[in-house]
């Protein structure tokens, strides 16, 4: 799956139709660099779950929790994370039990801590300025 989104109001469409098929307990990791789309994808996401939070990215806060949809989503940024033990103590495992959907940005930099049935997303700003968003493994 290869998707391209014009705006951001695109790439929250894109959000909003994963969300439609999305199941509790699933696990999403989004990677790309900065300005690629993924708290705007993640803001479709939380809408189409049926969520009335306002999201924002938890690049500071490190974490956000939306609740109000059909499953609560935890919605991670591992960008200022040095290593993996930071996330661990940050309460990673807990998260995973939650019956919920976690959703990680900056993924890619601790691979090892994903399930192995995480759905991979890469997004990618495109030289007319669009953006991309496949899937594929880590």
């Amino acid at each position: 799956m290869q998707e391209h989104a014009a705006s951001p109001e695109a790439m929250e469409e894109l959000g909003r139709a994963t969300a439609a098929m999305a199941q509790c307990g699933s696990v999403i990791a989004l990677v790309g660099g900065l300005g690629a789309g993924k708290t705007h994808w993640t803001k479709g996401f939380v809408a189409g779950i049926g969520s009335p939070a306002a999201v924002t990215s938890p690049t500071f806060g490190l974490v956000h929790e939306y609740s109000g949809g059909r499953f609560p989503v935890i919605h991670l940024d591992f960008y200022r994370l040095e290593t993996a033990a930071e996330l661990v103590a940050l309460g990673w495992d807990e998260y995973l039990d939650q019956d919920g959907i976690v959703i990680a940005e900056w993924a890619d930099r601790f691979p090892e801590l994903l399930p192995p049935e995480t759905l991979w997303l890469r997004f990618t700003v495109e030289s007319d300025g669009s953006r991309s968003v496949r899937e594929g493994k880590q």
